[in-house]
């Protein structure tokens, strides 16, 4: 099937709630045409340069998403137009944001990446850790940065009972941090949570944001 017909199915099985990020990491330009063409306006990317590359020439009505692992000395690339970024570990990742934030006279809307998965390689914070930099007075000086909501990914495997596991125990800290922590700098709205192959279980577990690329584009290109 096509790009376009890919989304037309995805889209027919998605509550009207769910927000559909289009993963067009190493996509080719004409891919992601098709999906904006279709009507996609939310994608999301893993590599800072790639980004960079795909802003300058792409529709300046994309939202475009960092769903990667970003490093602070990265930041200053995209914050000038990036819509949110799903993947923040560290006090000192939100610290650099700010300041970015800061010199471009925007706030940048972000995500706290929740280590939820068996996986070690999976970044992340745990929960003592998530609720330690809520309460954190140092916090409270950062004004151009939101915090909007959480975002996790579940472990790589076949066993449903455990992915299910573990989109129910990030929606619980979700509901914990929305129900429990608002200021200037939080409102917690989005819960971030489910891909190609789990995605219908992560809604069905509270997700209200949805990262797709397989599914839309298609094998990847790893030779890019």
């Amino acid at each position: 099937m096509s790009v376009a017909e890919n989304l037309l199915k995805i889209k027919k099985s998605l509550p009207q709630h769910v927000v559909l990020v289009a993963v067009s990491k190493t996509q080719p330009i004409d891919k992601i045409l098709e999906a904006y063409h279709s009507g996609q306006r939310i994608f999301g990317e893993n590599y800072v340069q790639e980004l960079v590359e795909k802003f300058a020439v792409l529709p300046k009505d994309i939202e475009w998403h960092f769903i990667g692992h970003l490093q602070s000395n990265k930041v200053k690339y995209i914050a000038p137009f990036v819509s949110l970024i799903h993947g923040v570990d560290s006090y000192k990742l939100l610290k650099e944001i700010n300041k970015q934030g800061q010199k471009n006279n925007r706030i940048i809307n972000c995500l706290l990446q929740i280590h939820i998965a068996k996986e070690e390689t999976k970044f992340g914070l745990n929960e003592k850790e998530l609720f330690e930099l809520l309460n954190s007075e140092e916090l409270k000086n950062l004004t151009k940065i939101k915090i909007c909501g959480l975002m996790g990914m579940a472990s790589n495997t076949e066993n449903t009972h455990e992915v299910k596991k573990e989109f129910l125990y990030l929606n619980q800290l979700f509901k914990k941090v929305k129900n429990n922590f608002t200021a200037s700098n939080i409102n917690v709205t989005t819960l971030s949570m489910g891909m190609s192959g789990d995605y219908l279980l992560a809604i069905e577990c509270g997700s209200n944001m949805i990262r797709i690329g397989s599914s839309i584009f298609g094998a990847r290109n790893y030779s890019k």
